[in-house]
């Protein structure tokens, strides 16, 4: 029963990697086309992190745990000081605005994804079908997840080799890493810890999409952004919807 669970947990993780890596390959095969659209990608993102940080795993984590919302100001001001650090100590008199934008959501989708490791494992011991319902929501956002890391970093003034890279590690293969680390102790993992890994979490996806992704919208001036954002927050209902 456990090696059939594990199996279970490993497909899915496997599963969102491979989409978040097919986002990667789409949107470096069609480069021009994504530059000239990301600022759709962006907020589509923005709508997605944000909606499903405040509708499911913020109320998800005070369930597990009542200091919640101390570790997601944790989380919120720990990205802050990530990016003040950029700021002050790596870029010093340059301007760093591109790279911050991209290393900060890089960092903070890292983040993410290796937590939706954690929850595969936690889910899928529950039971699989609990687990199978998961899978489906979670690998909804994967897709646009993978994009924008990629154009993010490129805009950075990373190369295409290392923003494919990087993408890759921080957004697709740091899943299935979250799964194969948290797998063989996931009985010892206890719900008040799984609440504090979520609260921190949401935290960092909050900072990243209202002060990094938000603002890089406006900055692009497009007119019809509102709509792929609305279409964001649309998307993280159907997926709340879909954990019922």
């Amino acid at each position: 029963m456990i090696l059939s669970t594990f199996w279970a947990v490993l497909l899915a993780s496997f599963l969102a990697c491979l989409v978040t890596s097919i986002g990667i390959y789409v949107i470096f095969k069609y480069k021009q086309w994504g530059n000239k659209n990301i600022a759709y990608f962006i907020s589509f993102a923005a709508g997605v992190l944000i909606s499903v940080s405040f509708i499911h795993i913020i109320p998800k984590s005070i369930s597990m745990v009542q200091s919640a919302p101390i570790y997601l100001l944790v989380g919120f001001m720990g990205m802050y000081l990530i990016n003040r650090f950029i700021n002050t100590m790596v870029c010093h008199d340059r301007n760093c605005d591109n790279f911050a934008i991209g290393v900060i959501p890089m960092i903070g989708i890292g983040l993410h994804s290796f937590i939706d490791g954690v929850i595969y494992s936690v889910t899928f011991n529950v039971s699989i079908f609990t687990g199978v319902l998961t899978a489906i929501g979670m690998v909804l956002h994967e897709f646009p997840e993978g994009i924008v890391t990629f154009l993010l970093l490129e805009r950075a003034g990373f190369s295409h080799k290392k923003s494919i890279l990087l993408a890759f590690l921080a957004a697709a293969l740091s899943t299935p890493i979250g799964t194969l680390v948290s797998f063989p102790f996931i009985s010892s993992i206890s719900t008040s810890s799984l609440g504090i890994l979520l609260a921190i979490s949401a935290g960092v996806l909050v900072y990243v999409g209202a002060t990094h992704l938000l603002p890089a919208v406006e900055k692009e001036e497009k007119k019809y952004t509102i709509f792929s954002l609305l279409a964001g927050i649309a998307i993280a209902v159907i997926i709340v919807l879909s954990k019922g």
